[in-house]
């Protein structure tokens, strides 16, 4: 029995149709690793990771920070991990003791690196600038970078990488197209200077959807793993090259209510007085708010789903607590489920929609919900 008041929902079926999803449309000679990096996008990086490192059909997996991967080796994951963030030079040697590939582009990483005393072979993965301006090194850097790990016979040059800075929110496709070109000219001139590498790796979700010659041999697959499409430019580009492909989002957030009580019409409702009731008016307490990850914005904007029908939101959202309408949802009582995001009867509130209320994106609207909230696993 569930006994939460306030937690998250990972549908494990939605989440292998999403994996086998991806894993057909990738090249063959493509490995799979999906990135669960923040919490895996919210949804919970222990209950990801025991989904994903089950799969035949994931080969990596992708991280952004140190922590996130020594959790994943004491819970025995022992799949390929992939660290896209920074990790501090303090902590390069607990990288190294686990076996944990790392993403370069300080040649002050490289040289601390090399001092480490380790049986097996650290290996590395050097980003290259192209044209985003984040991570990265430009081409004289990156000889340089792959020049000094050559240095060191326990340092492994394993793969080259970048990113691209414009491929989901626009349907003009030359500034990513400049990318790819400047990341194959680098590429080139890096193997001829005999500094080659077996993996190569480029796609994000909206690339490995849009652009079949990123696959390359390693696609990093994101948003597009639980569900979330990257844009609306990349689901209707899809829909043209790819027809019938479809994902399946894989997180809900529900509630419960913790009261129901009626109000007076004229009565102002929550800090601020910024909403008054037209009439008599009935409404459900429900236990959740801006700590929670359901954004202040959402104050007389949003609605939630209680038995099937939408509530709106009134009065703003508070720190722990925000008010929903149920003056035309009879039966409503105390502890009955109410649905942040995801489904319930016929009605469905999506992180997009949910992003479009705040004026955000969906990647925040899930990476943002608190990351202390239970997370069930659910097969539905």
């Amino acid at each position: 029995m569930n006994k939460n008041i306030n937690w998250v929902e990972i549908d494990r079926a939605a989440l292998i149709g999403n994996v086998r999803a991806f894993r057909k449309l990738l090249e063959t000679q493509a490995k799979f690793m999906p990135v669960i990096k923040s919490n895996a996008y919210g949804h919970g990086l222990p209950e990801a990771a025991s989904i994903l490192a089950g799969s035949k059909q994931v080969d990596w997996l992708g991280l952004n920070s140190l922590d996130e991967a020594i959790a994943l080796r004491k819970r025995g994951v022992r799949k390929p991990l992939l660290l896209l963030g920074y990790v501090p030079l303090a902590r390069l040697a607990e990288a190294a003791r686990n076996d944990i590939r790392l993403t370069v582009y300080n040649r002050e990483t490289v040289l601390a690196l090399g001092k480490i005393k380790v049986q097996k072979k650290i290996r590395l993965h050097i980003k290259l600038e192209t044209g985003t301006n984040r991570q990265g090194v430009d081409l004289a850097g990156a000889i340089n970078l792959a020049g000094l790990i050559q240095k060191y016979p326990h340092l492994l040059l394993e793969g080259y990488s970048t990113h691209f800075a414009n491929i989901e929110d626009t349907t003009d496709r030359s500034y990513p197209d400049g990318q790819k070109d400047r990341y194959l000219k680098m590429i080139a001139r890096l193997e001829k200077l005999g500094h080659s590498a077996p993996v190569n790796h480029v796609a994000c979700t909206a690339a490995a959807l849009i652009f079949p010659d990123t696959h390359k041999n390693l696609a990093r697959i994101g948003i597009g793993l639980y569900g979330l499409w990257p844009s609306r430019e990349t689901m209707l580009a899809v829909r043209d090259r790819v027809p019938g492909f479809s994902l399946a989002p894989v997180l809900s957030w529900k509630t419960r209510v913790a009261q129901v009580k009626t109000v007076s019409s004229g009565s102002f409702v929550s800090y601020g007085c910024t909403y008054r009731t037209t009439r008599r008016t009935r409404l459900a307490v429900l236990p959740v708010g801006y700590y929670d990850g359901y954004d202040r914005k959402l104050s007389n904007t949003a609605h939630v789903l209680i038995k099937g029908k939408r509530a709106p939101i009134r009065g703003r959202v508070c720190m722990n607590l925000c008010l929903a309408d149920i003056t035309d949802i009879p039966g409503v009582k105390l502890e009955d489920e109410a649905v942040l995001l995801g489904k319930q009867g016929k009605e469905q509130i999506s992180a997009e929609q949910l992003a479009q209320w705040i004026g955000t994106i969906n990647y925040e609207v899930v990476t943002r919900i608190n990351p202390l909230l239970p997370r069930i696993i659910v097969n539905k």
